[in-house]
């Protein structure tokens, strides 16, 4: 085996060896990063790009934040993990700071978002039983179309992507799907054994699809009025993505259960938790549910800094001013390409027409000129950069989205 797997070696080698040893389960853009620090992202041959993408929302602080990083190497220094047969000094003040932030009594604490998505689908289908009263195996949540909560096999049973349920199954039963931002769906898909509606405020990864003005609004006073709970993924559109601390926030709406994940560690550790009310999390009891890793003392610490670091710098309302200026900018862009211009905060989708022969190709243009972005659901660049990014950044940038988006 080679010893000099970090020396200077070109991109080539290291896709190369991506390629040669690793799963096919992903497909990248062909850019080999060695460094990154706030907006900026550096190749293994030196090449510097601004990073649209934040690691799909991850890196909200920018990356490699000095504070966040200064908590992990301190941290480290100490313990990294006890499991929770034992008590740590960092996951109670943890679990205190994110209950004051977001006005949640109680958090429970996982690895990533799927591992939140999960735990709030038990946590649902428990209080369904045993608050409820729902008849024991009957339980439904009903979810959208579009939906992308992680690729666990319950999760993707649920999918409306072909793809991604093709040979996982069979799949856990239980779920019903409407059309996404349908109130009226929503309505008429409630039973006496609904016990949730696990939704996303925005969804992402179907292409930054905002649903209808009023529609969260819509959702929570049906689930209040059939006692249903209101599952709100905010994994992608939390923390300060779209211009407020929860996406949520933008229709007056509280959740009954709230997950997160990414942007809780700034992208330094996988931290994600679940939010509820002393009710509904309290139908959990020592053993029904739980993590080796959930609420390491090192992950704990990461994440208590992540948070003091969207405060403190005013990230959130950086994102809502940041990101107004940099939609506009791309909604006045006079492209034949272009479809249409959508989203909230820094989390922007350029949906472009069937004709302009998919994102892709606009992505790889985009790399090679120095932006780094990523095409989802095939028509729609999604652009998604760290909340730290200023209007000089925004408009390096536009500098090389614009000529781009005209190319034939």
């Amino acid at each position: 085996m080679q010893s000099e797997l970090i020396g200077e070696q070109s991109a080539e080698y290291f896709i190369d060896l991506e390629e040669r040893y690793g799963a096919h389960n992903y497909h990248p853009l062909d850019v080999v990063i060695r460094e990154a620090e706030g907006v900026w992202v550096t190749d293994v041959e030196g090449k510097r790009y601004l990073d649209c993408l934040s690691a799909y929302s991850a890196v909200n602080q920018g990356h490699a934040h000095p504070k966040i990083r200064k908590a992990l190497i301190e941290q480290a220094s100490r313990v990294t993990l006890t499991a929770r047969a034992f008590r740590n000094d960092q996951l109670g003040p943890f679990y205190k700071e994110l209950s004051d932030l977001t006005g949640y009594p109680r958090v429970l604490p996982m690895n990533t978002g799927a591992e939140a998505v999960e735990t709030a689908i038990k946590l649902a289908r428990k209080w369904g039983y045993k608050v409820k009263g729902v008849p024991e195996g009957q339980a439904e949540i009903i979810v959208c179309e579009g939906n992308f909560h992680g690729r666990t096999t319950t999760i993707v049973g649920f999918s409306t992507e072909a793809q991604y349920r093709d040979g996982f199954g069979p799949f856990t039963p239980g779920f019903k799907i409407i059309p996404y931002g349908d109130a009226g769906a929503l309505e008429k898909a409630i039973t006496p054994n609904t016990v949730g509606f696990l939704v996303e405020p925005i969804q992402g990864e179907n292409g930054v699809v905002v649903p209808p003005a009023g529609f969260l609004r819509r959702a929570a006073e049906l689930c209040k009025k059939h006692r249903v709970l209101l599952l709100n993924d905010e994994i992608q559109t939390g923390l300060g993505r779209t211009g407020k601390l929860l996406m949520q926030e933008h229709d007056g709406v509280r959740a009954d259960v709230i997950m997160l994940g990414k942007a809780l560690s700034g992208g330094f550790y996988p931290v994600s938790a679940v939010l509820a009310d002393e009710e509904t999390m309290g139908v959990f009891h020592p053993g029904d549910h739980g993590s080796t890793f959930g609420g390491n003392p090192l992950g704990a610490a990461v994440a208590r800094a992540a948070l003091r670091v969207l405060v403190e710098e005013n990230l959130i309302d950086n994102a809502a001013r940041m990101g107004e200026y940099f939609q506009d900018q791309l909604a006045e862009i006079n492209s034949p390409h272009i479809r249409e211009v959508r989203g909230r905060g820094l989390l922007i989708g350029v949906e472009l027409k069937p004709e302009a022969g998919g994102a892709r190709r606009f992505c790889e243009a985009l790399r090679d000129r120095g932006v780094l972005a990523k095409e989802t659901h095939t028509h729609t660049l999604r652009f998604a950069p760290p909340l730290v990014i200023q209007r000089t950044e925004i408009d390096w940038a536009l500098e090389r989205i614009r000529p781009v988006l005209m190319m034939a």
